[in-house]
């Protein structure tokens, strides 16, 4: 069959990489931690974890939406957009580059917010992109964080964050570190209200995300080797000049040492939430 004759074969695990490989557009998978190859369909089935190594890759804002619900999710928010209040400029202008993630991704921001069900229990969900300019929050991701904890409280609902972050976005300024301040203070009425609060924190989780809302669920699951913490490894070794424990910032480093609840296989998040909602969410109004 001619189609496949211009396919090379994928290297099997062990072979070291050369760099005339190349594998063929939407037909393979290549996992970054062990560099396996595998099929886009067998990886879509295994919701994108490796079958080799289980190192969990990114997934879209989208996918994850798809994970974490029943099939129907009702977005709101979608209309807000940034209009670079600070007029920042450097060597690409922040106006351009929000306009190509926009075109590229179909999005508005680096952050979709929405009502959706989770066996059978509704609930209000925000989900971070990460291919949006990092995930960085600024003012129209803080305000659409902001919308899904005032949708919780005003349908006595729980809420769910799933983040995967940068963290505050530099070209916002000041403004962007506002957001930090305003989702928190969204918390504490949650908290109030004995509303319940899921953060679930995925690769990578940092920054001002992590300094903020990320941080204060009433139950904070995380996805296997996230790296999750507010400075990089590298900044924190040059700081202190010292060398860092292995797996230091990573979901187990953190589950050990007390800043996790739990540690979540992909394949487990869903029914785990579910499970956060039956048991915090007795003054909460499930029935539609």
């Amino acid at each position: 069959m001619s189609v496949f004759d211009d396919l090379k074969t994928p290297k099997f695990k062990g072979e070291a990489p050369t760099p005339s490989q190349k594998i063929p557009d939407g037909l393979w998978g290549k996992c970054p931690s062990c560099g396996e190859i595998i099929q886009t369909k067998l990886l879509k089935e295994a919701l994108s974890v490796c079958t080799e190594c289980n190192h969990h890759l990114r997934i879209s804002a989208l996918e994850r939406i798809s994970l974490l619900s029943d099939g129907g999710f009702l977005p709101y928010a979608d209309n807000i957009f940034s209009n670079d209040p600070l007029k920042f400029d450097d060597q690409k202008p922040y106006k351009d580059r929000l306009e190509q993630s926009k075109k590229n991704l179909k999005m508005n921001d680096a952050f979709l917010s929405g009502k959706a069900s989770l066996e059978g229990m509704p609930y209000h969900l925000g989900v971070f992109e990460f291919k949006f300019m990092g995930g960085s929050m600024g003012v129209v991701v803080g305000e659409k964080i902001a919308r899904v904890f005032e949708g919780a409280l005003a349908d006595r609902l729980p809420a769910v964050i799933v983040s995967a972050s940068g963290g505050a976005r530099m070209q916002e300024g000041i403004l962007s570190l506002m957001q930090m301040a305003k989702t928190s203070a969204l918390i504490q009425s949650m908290r109030e209200q004995g509303l319940p609060y899921i953060s679930v924190l995925t690769d990578p989780t940092t920054g001002g995300v992590a300094a903020s809302f990320a941080m204060l669920g009433d139950v904070i699951l995380a996805e296997p080797n996230a790296l999750i913490g507010f400075a990089g490894p590298r900044v924190i070794e040059q700081t202190i000049r010292q060398k860092l424990p292995a797996g230091f910032q990573r979901s187990e480093f953190l589950l050990t040492h007390g800043f996790l609840d739990r540690v979540v296989h992909r394949k487990n998040l869903a029914h785990e939430v579910a499970e956060c909602f039956r048991r915090l969410g007795n003054r909460c109004r499930f029935k539609k």
